[in-house]
């Protein structure tokens, strides 16, 4: 009998199956839309009592607690949102002659695998098996990256998988010394990576062996999830990929390596504390100063949207730096306002490259007058990305700042306010220029409904998160925060 778990896996799975099979290019998009949305309601059936309630779902290799069920619910929803987003933006490629059936075919394919692999991430419960599927995804989205297979985007591509791979390896280094730790307390070859278990003997383990894998892990997994300074593949990759790809790949991807990490800091905080929360805080800092300076002097606009990226993993990595259950809960919170918001600005984006035919902001103006609702939807997504209220990013940077401030890292909240300040300014001194003024050629917007409802849908989910998020959404929030600061104690 197929279980709920496997069921959400299979769903993308067999949707790349009958991508491969189908001969008809309408047909494609029809089936990654519909597979999608099955996948985000099996998802929303099987987890939210999971992350509700705190409990834990275990089934043969498969583990789901409060965390992993809300990576997953959140992947699902983006991915939906990519999916919607898709069928009018290839549609567009499509009608301007640059794109082929076998070209599509090889897109949707890959989107559906790319997601089928991520969503496993967050479903097994062997570390060992983490770090082979997180491998897997940067295999997958490699063939996306390099989709245009021009000469950026290969290069791109080739850079992605370079950087990433490295970044990986040295995370495989991390998690053989926490194995050879593991084996000398549990004695079990087969169960020594597996995350309850490891839990319940983190205690025990090697300190001195775990201190270097926990060095390794982060920088290894903080390469792939966009810690500064190994961060430099993002932005090349956000800016050659498709449009929907750069979305999935900062509202999704960067969680898969974000997600590891807090797997394994939960582990080493039990038994070295301090030492993983520490490198976290370096690595937040250096992460939100690095994007601040780039993100000041940005010329193309997806570009512009990596650095923004690499900030709030930055901001995210800060949280879980300051180590209460108070930041942790923020870090969490910021996770979704980042993962809902950062979407809305890559579809304008898309929008716009595909209206104008450049990727220069400065080429840019009149975007008010030739595009009235990417425009509306920019300032929304712009205002809401760089922390104003009521959106749910400022919720949680105020929920962060009150945070370091309530732990005594007076130091933390006036460095963060400045830096968050800078980021306002070149954020909006960059896009808000593109609204005015006339545009120098005729310029029509991108149509269709089915493309117009993902940025619709994601802006009135952020704005509820920011105004009024659930009790039980909080509550769930909450319960992830303490399962994670209790087990440190």
């Amino acid at each position: 009998m197929i279980h709920g778990i496997e069921i959400v896996v299979l769903i993308p799975a067999a949707a790349a199956l009958l991508c491969g099979l189908s001969r008809d290019e309408r047909a494609l998009s029809w089936i990654t839309i519909l597979a999608a949305g099955a996948c985000l309601a099996a998802a929303a059936w099987t987890f939210w009592p999971v992350f509700s309630t705190g409990t834990a779902l275990e089934y043969g290799m498969w583990y789901v607690d409060g965390l992993s069920a809300l990576f997953l619910i959140l992947t699902a929803a983006v991915t939906f949102a990519v999916a919607l987003y898709s069928h009018g933006y290839l549609r567009f490629e499509r009608a301007a002659g640059g794109l082929t059936l076998r070209a599509e075919k090889t897109y949707y394919i890959s989107l559906n695998l790319f997601v089928t692999a991520m969503l496993c991430v967050f479903l097994v419960s062997s570390l060992g098996m983490i770090w082979i599927i997180i491998e897997a995804t940067t295999l997958v989205s490699t063939f996306l990256v390099g989709f245009y297979r021009d000469e950026g985007s290969t290069e791109a591509s080739w850079k992605y998988l370079i950087i990433c791979s490295v970044g990986i390896t040295l995370a495989l280094l991390g998690i053989s010394l926490l194995y050879a730790s593991a084996i000398g307390v549990i004695g079990s070859v087969s169960s020594a990576l597996d995350w309850p278990v490891l839990m319940s003997v983190a205690a025990d383990l090697d300190p001195v062996l775990l201190k270097t894998a926990m060095a390794l892990v982060i920088i290894g997994f903080g390469t792939k999830a966009g810690f500064a300074p190994m961060h430099t593949w993002l932005p090349d990759a956000h800016s050659q990929a498709p449009t929907p790809v750069s979305a999935l790949l900062s509202a999704a991807l960067l969680n898969c390596a974000l997600y590891s990490i807090i797997r394994f800091y939960m582990i080493s905080e039990i038994a070295i504390p301090g030492f993983a929360s520490t490198l976290l805080l370096i690595f937040g800092i250096a992460s939100v100063f690095v994007a601040s300076m780039f993100i000041l002097n940005a010329k193309e606009l997806k570009r512009m949207l990596a650095y923004s990226s690499v900030e709030h993993i930055g901001l995210i990595a800060v949280g879980l730096g300051i180590g209460t259950t108070w930041s942790v809960f923020a870090a969490l919170f910021m996770v979704v306002a980042h993962s809902l918001t950062k979407p809305i600005l890559f579809f304008c984006a898309g929008n716009i490259i595909q209206g104008y035919g450049t990727k220069e902001m400065s080429a840019v103006r009149g975007l008010g007058k030739t595009m009235p609702y990417t425009a509306a939807m920019l300032t929304v997504g712009s205002l809401a990305i760089v922390g104003m209220p009521p959106f749910a990013v400022f919720t949680g940077e105020i929920a962060l700042l009150y945070s370091a401030v309530s732990a005594g890292m007076w130091w933390l909240t006036i460095l963060l306010v400045v830096l968050l300040i800078i980021i306002f300014a070149g954020f909006t001194g960059r896009v808000f220029p593109m609204l005015s003024g006339s545009a120098e050629a005729e310029v029509t917007e991108p149509e269709g409904p089915i493309r117009a409802a993902p940025l619709a849908i994601l802006a009135v989910a952020m704005t509820a998160m920011g105004l009024f998020a659930p009790e039980s959404v909080a509550d769930g929030f909450r319960m992830i925060a303490e399962s994670m600061i209790g087990g440190l104690a």
